[in-house]
């Protein structure tokens, strides 16, 4: 593993022991070159609630590339949507090591306009 990203791993998991004491749904992000990906895991971190991503047949018609912040802006929305149909409100953020910058920014202000609260 290059040392890149063990360094954005070891940041990452700083973040989430924190989140884990909050005892709050989680809203991490994953960025590859191409897409954003974007789940909801439960409080207790063993499911999935729900997930978006720029892979999703909806969004690939919407947005033929997945790897700009137009692309996360989307994701952000549609997570959140989704989010709000479980009756699930605030979350807490994990944005995985990333910084808050660029796609990761778009991604969390979109979910916030949205209507969820972190």
């Amino acid at each position: 593993m290059s040392d890149r990203k063990q360094a954005r791993l070891r940041r990452a998991r700083k973040t989430r022991v924190k989140i884990a004491e909050l005892n709050a749904a989680r809203l991490t992000v994953h960025r590859s070159n191409c897409h954003i990906y974007a789940q909801l895991i439960a409080a207790s971190g063993d499911r999935v609630l729900a997930s978006a991503s720029t892979l999703e047949p909806e969004m690939r018609t919407r947005m033929p590339y997945g790897g700009n912040v137009n692309a996360a802006q989307e994701v952000g929305k549609r997570i959140a949507e989704k989010a709000r149909q479980l009756g699930i409100e605030t979350v807490a953020f994990d944005r995985s090591g990333y910084k808050y910058h660029g796609r990761v920014k778009a991604l969390a202000e979109a979910a916030r306009a949205a209507g969820l609260k972190f």
